[in-house]
């Protein structure tokens, strides 16, 4: 690391900041750090492995607009883009180490300006009706015209003034010469006013010109993506459409359904692996009765279902693999040491095969799923009893959504491709909560984690753990509102304590990318979490992709456990009832006490032709012995059930399962009466926007395009979310600014800091959590509140 990086360009008087240098990165494979180049361009961080490497092989890149930039020491710090890609850097002095963060900042914030004012521009393009622009554009150069048309006059009016003079000069010889020169000069002068007028014109005029041809231009390409786009989708569901009705006409018939080379065929005979033909596509077809789970009864039934599990290389593997990559990437070390096999499952019920399927059995284990789903919902009231505590009233509705017509195509068609996330959008497309009071709805089942610390069996621990995972889904369905996006250091607080058992604190940590800190602990369990996403609108439907992990820890047995969540999908965007689909592949992984446990679930996406029950998720618990312990189906709108496996058959690809009993680990509760009137709501999202006194000034019940919308004044909420998001601006701007000026002067500047959160490594893992520092609930007894940045 001998060679000296460069200097910030914000050192050398402005331009973007590019550096370039020799770095030491952390290698997964080698478990330590490897000399690396490291270049700074544009916005993007790459690294080679030698200076040779740079015009053929880039080893990784990372697009700083939306990464988080984290010192570790004096001469450690890492970049991470939230998701798949984190670079753990070692510089060799803490000067070196400081400029590169500097500028690495320095781009983050130069980035961040160039897509805002990209996304203006064509923000401003689109709001512009093209035959208005078109005639302001004309009366313009029209107007410029015309003055390029008087001062071509005036030169000819003069310039033949001019011409007589002369012609006096020679001629007329009783007049004086000076007097004659006078003339002659005024009439020059004149002359030259003119034609410098007339330059300035057709200055003027060619600019103009010159200004609107290029917004045009950026117009008319605009346009053109944008019916490339609407081309391709409507090809799409034309496609679809017509695959819809062949496979209509072949259920009528009662013939089986064709198979096309990108679907996935399951055949099943009861009792007996399955044969598997995977592809890339998620789509089943069946030509048979599936054994699946049983949506309107809670009978035990057999069924086979396919599990991903994900296998992680060898280090020889590993180094074999990272050697022979050759070609420009941008994948994280972590993506490419994992790799995916595929899993047929297959489930017999013990208690099933030994009545002979006699239904009285299937009658025993329906009262014990009643049963236990009676325990679950009295949970939160026998809480509330043992405290002793007067339970607060509080409210059960929130007024009904007014019925303000929106043409939700003309604000849409501009966001194609782009993450909304990012994009600022009306409220008509909201529910008054903000996102960090919808992701305190994820515990309005924690009745599932009291009871899964009172359990000494940690496989059963882990599939009640599993069923709490997919109860943090349970009213997306029907929840099609956008939660208002967060503002930079706005918090959330719900105290819950006394009746439903826990008390909940989330923070908006970061804006770009936006990023929320939360934590909330229960009276034998404490869970955090750090959630992002990226959501990209593709016409036809929205997809959001959740980056970050939750984490819970059960400090009595000292088991820990993490998990990522899975794909959300919202569809008929422009067309159609909007529907919400869950889909992906859910590892609940164990550490601590726990380590070597893990939880499997599959959510099933939606499938036209699928005679399996919609939004299904099916899984198993497996030990550290890599043994199967527990069982667990249902649905993430509905209930879980759970069963213990009794015996395992079969082969380790196509393994069969003997299980006991099922019981019922979660189960939904039913709506409100009327909630449709009020954006779906169940009673706790109603109460979480509840005026509340003593909380902090940042806390999102304070803010007040939010109130505003709950109150039905959704123009007001309009202007109100407008003066946030640019006062927000503003602010960020003015640190840009300082930070800029830090940089020039050659002075550290403090990056953003969170008022109740910190960010710190995880335990047994290379990556970097924000996790509480344990403050705000004393501010909160005391009333302190100094520090709380002002941003309503």
């Amino acid at each position: 690391m001998a060679d000296a990086a460069a200097k910030p360009a914000a050192e050398k008087g402005g331009g973007d900041p590019e550096m370039k240098g020799w770095l030491l990165k952390w290698t997964n494979y080698i478990k330590g750090y490897q000399r690396r180049w490291f270049v700074l361009s544009k916005g993007v961080l790459s690294y080679y492995r030698n200076q040779s490497e740079i015009n053929h092989t880039c080893r990784g890149t990372i697009s700083l607009h939306g990464a988080l930039i984290h010192t570790v020491d004096s001469c450690t710090f890492v970049i991470s883009n939230g998701g798949t890609q984190t670079f753990h850097i070692k510089a060799a002095n803490e000067v070196e180490r400081q400029s590169w963060v500097t500028s690495l900042e320095l781009a983050k914030a130069k980035a961040i300006r160039a897509i805002e004012s990209e996304e203006e521009e064509e923000e401003e393009t689109a709001q512009v009706v093209p035959s208005q622009e078109i005639s302001t554009v004309v009366r313009d150069l029209t107007e410029r015209l015309e003055n390029m048309r008087t001062c071509y006059d005036l030169i000819t009016k003069h310039g033949a003034a001019l011409q007589r003079a002369l012609n006096d000069l020679e001629s007329n010889e009783e007049e004086s010469l000076a007097s004659r020169t006078k003339i002659v000069n005024e009439r020059a002068t004149l002359f030259r006013i003119t034609s410098n007028a007339m330059i300035n014109a057709g200055n003027d005029y060619l600019r103009s010109a010159e200004s609107q041809g290029h917004k045009w231009s950026k117009m008319l390409h605009h346009e053109r993506e944008q019916r490339q786009r609407l081309e391709e989708i409507i090809e799409q569901m034309a496609k679809q459409q017509s695959q819809m009705e062949q496979a209509a006409v072949f259920v009528r018939r009662n013939k089986p359904l064709p198979m096309s080379s990108s679907s996935t065929m399951v055949c099943m005979t009861p009792g007996a692996p399955g044969t598997n033909l995977t592809s890339d596509d998620e789509t089943e077809f069946y030509d048979a009765e599936e054994y699946g789970y049983d949506r309107t009864g809670d009978s035990p039934i057999d069924s086979t279902f396919i599990l991903k599990l994900n296998k992680r290389r060898s280090s020889s593997e590993d180094q074999v693999g990272s050697e022979g990559h050759t070609g420009s990437s941008s994948e994280s070390d972590e993506q490419r040491r994992t790799i995916q096999t595929v899993q047929q499952v297959c489930l017999i019920s013990a208690a099933r095969v030994a009545s002979g399927g006699d239904d009285n059995n299937g009658d025993k284990v329906d009262e014990a799923s009643k049963s236990q789903t009676d325990l679950v919902r009295r949970a939160s009231t026998n809480r509330a009893s043992k405290s002793g505590n007067k339970v607060v009233s509080r409210r059960t509705r929130v007024p009904d959504k007014p019925n303000h017509s929106v043409n939700l195509w003309s604000i849409m068609k501009n966001c194609i491709g782009k993450d909304l996330s990012k994009i600022p959008m009306p409220i008509n497309f909201n529910e008054p909560l903000s996102m960090l009071q919808r992701l305190a709805e994820d515990y309005e089942y924690c009745e599932v984690l009291d009871h899964a610390a009172t359990l000494t069996d940690e496989s059963e621990q882990l599939a009640y753990l599993a069923a709490f995972a997919v109860s943090t889904y349970a009213t997306t369905a029907v929840r099609t509102g956008k939660p208002f996006n967060p503002l930079l250091g706005e918090t959330y607080e719900c105290d819950r304590m006394d009746d439903l058992g826990f008390r909940y604190l989330a923070e908006q940590v970061s804006h770009h990318p936006p990023i929320a800190a939360l934590h909330c602990e229960g009276k034998q369990w404490v869970c955090w979490q750090e959630f992002s996403m990226t959501s990209k609108f593709r016409g036809k439907y929205l997809q959001v992709n959740p980056l970050g992990g939750a984490y819970i820890l059960f400090p009595k047995s000292g088991h820990r456990y993490s998990w990522r969540k899975v794909t959300t999908t919202v569809n008929n965007i422009i067309v159609g009832k909007i529907w919400v689909d869950q889909h992906g592949t859910m590892e609940i992984v164990g550490s601590n006490a726990a380590h070597g446990n893990k939880c499997i679930l599959n959510y099933k996406p939606y499938s036209y032709f699928s005679r399996e029950v919609q939004r299904s998720v099916k899984g198993v618990v497996i030990n550290r012995n890599n043994e199967a312990k527990w069982v667990v189906r249902g649905t993430w709108d509905d209930k879980i059930e759970i069963a213990p496996v009794l015996e395992t058959s079969g082969t380790a690809d196509n393994p069969t399962y003997t299980t006991g009993e099922y019981k019922v680990a979660w189960q939904c509760r039913p709506p409100p009466p009327d909630s449709e009137k009020y954006y779906n709501f169940t009673t706790l999202a109603c109460q979480l926007n509840e005026p509340e006194d003593g909380v902090a000034p940042t806390d999102s019940r304070n803010r007040p395009d939010q109130r505003l919308m709950e109150e039905g004044r959704w123009d007001e909420s309009n202007k109100e979310k407008v003066r946030l998001e640019d006062k927000q601006r503003t602010v960020r701007r003015a640190r840009e600014a300082e930070a800029e000026k830090a940089a020039a002067e050659g002075r550290p500047y403090p990056v953003y800091e969170p008022m109740w959160f910190k960010r710190e490594k995880v335990e047994g893992s290379d990556e970097f959590v924000h996790v509480t520092k344990n403050t705000y609930w004393a501010a909160k007894a005391a009333q302190n509140w100094n520090g709380c940045p002002d941003i309503y």
